[in-house]
């Protein structure tokens, strides 16, 4: 199949339908509004549905009510939109309802603005909403992995019951790379029996996350808790690079940051530095059991990041605190470049910088 070239938001609207996501609700905001603009015109070519809420806080509400039916229900948005879906984020987590929602992360805290950020990583990771629950976070690098995600993210949605989040941000959002949609096969999904589609001669199924029982509460929590912990044994990827030759830093970064870390690398190497990256897919579950073992060789890790430096304690968990591990990042829109990246680890390694 060809390769097309396409803005990111439009291949990620376009990888979704694909995938059968064909009942999007939204609420304009930049930089990802033109998923909205395209399936404004592609979802009645295809059959789908596509509303524009009034809010996001309408949206998520939609969301909860199409996933409780049991259809492929999703919605685009970027972090102060995020924000406002929480509360129903929580709420079909604990009624167990399927729904992909994809965060093309801009700068903040605040109404912020409208350049990259990666300032969603606690918000994505942690929950985000309120009680114990937590959502599968994929973190694509580049528009293609992006369209390769969306029809994982139906895929496991569904399986688990469960949101799940694709974290991206300004730049997947906005930049034109060439894409190829690729079909994608996974093992058949149990019945969605739970579905309120109609009782059809059976006994009305009903979605529910009140428990004033605190006895059923406690059940509900812990059913919720080992999902996640299947989700931890089954769903970890990540990409290695340059982790098969020696090596005396360990980068982690993830989204457009491990593609400057790449090039940071390279250069490092033309100095006679072994430096490699671990770069996390799956937010969460986060590979740190990979991590452990990559860190071994090492002096220290850096963790590289669009924010003030959200993933750090993860990266620290990660190698049991064994090993230091120190932080660079930029924020406000600002990228941090392959040479800042370079003369952090010169300077770390007391090499100059």
């Amino acid at each position: 199949m060809a390769k097309v070239l396409m803005k990111g938001n439009e291949a990620i609207a376009e990888a979704a339908v694909r995938a059968g996501g064909l009942c999007y609700f939204c609420y304009p905001i930049t930089p990802q509004s033109e998923v909205a603009e395209y399936l404004s015109r592609r979802m009645p070519e295809v059959g789908g549905t596509f509303l524009q809420g009034e809010s996001e806080v309408a949206v998520s509400n939609m969301l909860y009510g199409a996933a409780g039916a049991g259809v492929r229900a999703w919605s685009t948005s970027s972090s102060p939109g995020i924000s406002l879906m929480m509360e129903a984020l929580s709420y079909i987590a604990a009624s167990e309802l399927p729904t992909v929602v994809v965060n093309i992360v801009r700068t903040g805290p605040g109404l912020g603005g409208i350049l990259p950020s990666q300032g969603d990583y606690l918000q994505a990771v942690k929950g985000g909403g309120h009680g114990d629950y937590r959502c599968l976070v994929y973190a694509p690098s580049s528009v293609q992995e992006a369209v390769e995600l969306m029809p994982l993210a139906f895929d496991r949605a569904d399986r688990y019951r469960n949101p799940v989040i694709v974290l991206g941000d300004g730049m997947i959002g906005q930049m034109m790379e060439p894409v190829e949609f690729r079909e994608h096969e996974f093992p058949p999904l149990p019945p969605k029996d739970w579905a309120t589609d109609g009782c059809k001669g059976r006994k009305p199924n009903i979605v529910n996350s009140l428990y004033l029982d605190p006895v059923k509460e406690e059940e509900l929590n812990q059913r919720l808790a080992a999902k996640y912990e299947r989700m931890k044994q089954n769903e970890v990827m990540y990409e290695e690079y340059m982790t098969d030759r020696p090596y005396e830093v360990l980068l982690v970064a993830y989204g457009t940051t491990a593609r400057v870390c790449k090039t940071a690398i390279k250069k490092l190497a033309e100095d006679r530095i072994g430096a490699a990256l671990l770069r996390p897919i799956t937010l969460f579950p986060f590979p740190s059991a990979r991590l452990y073992e990559l860190a071994k060789p090492v002096k220290f890790l850096m963790s590289v990041e669009m924010s003030c430096g959200q993933m750090v304690e993860d990266v620290e968990l990660g190698v049991r605190c064994e090993k230091p591990v120190y932080f660079y990042g930029r924020q406000g829109g600002l990228v941090p470049t392959p040479e800042e990246v370079v003369d952090q680890v010169k300077k770390r390694l007391g090499k100059g910088a």
